[in-house]
């Protein structure tokens, strides 16, 4: 069964997009193409951490992240070459819809005072990033469970060659970005 926010891309969002930008192929169209979840765990913290952020990170996603180690020692951040820093997340195809779909529809609405997510994030060839200050926003972790706050960084990386077409296509997907 496909996601509901596939069939809601390939009926409607296409076909709108095509006659907007005047596309002359379907593949012209803007599709998303990825989304990485990374969180990032200080090095200084316990060692619980990364494990509590892999257990929450899973239960996000629906997937088992990669834990992330360090290139090289920098010893201002007390860091040394081999040490696990955090953990990411790759979503591809029908667990990507689905993410993006929970996030917009359920978890971004949670943000206390939410006003919208900043239209200036795009990196200037289409791709979308997002910081977030917690992980509670999302409704499958258990706020009675939570040992600290962990915050992430979602990456929304799309076909689209510039800007301007990334932030149409994220629009039409539901995405509420800020006046």
């Amino acid at each position: 069964m496909k996601p509901r926010l596939y069939s809601k891309y390939l009926e409607e969002i296409r076909p709108a997009l095509t006659e907007k930008r005047g596309y002359k192929n379907v593949h012209q169209v803007p599709v998303i193409e990825k989304i990485v979840i990374n969180m990032g765990v200080s090095a200084s913290l316990e060692k619980g951490a990364l494990e509590d952020a892999v257990k929450e990170l899973t239960q996000i996603s629906g997937r088992k992240p990669v834990i992330n180690i360090s290139r090289k020692s920098i010893a201002n951040f007390k860091l040394r070459k081999g040490q696990s820093i955090g953990c990411r997340v790759t979503l591809r195809r029908e667990v990507m819809y689905e993410f993006f779909d929970r996030l917009v529809s359920a978890a971004l609405p949670r943000i206390r005072d939410f006003r919208g997510v900043s239209p200036r994030q795009f990196d200037g060839r289409g791709t979308y990033s997002l910081g977030l200050p917690d992980q509670t926003i999302f409704p499958e972790i258990e706020l009675d469970k939570i040992k600290r706050q962990q915050g992430m960084d979602i990456t929304i990386v799309t076909s689209a060659p510039t800007n301007e077409e990334a932030y149409d296509l994220l629009k039409m997907m539901g995405m509420p970005f800020s006046k």
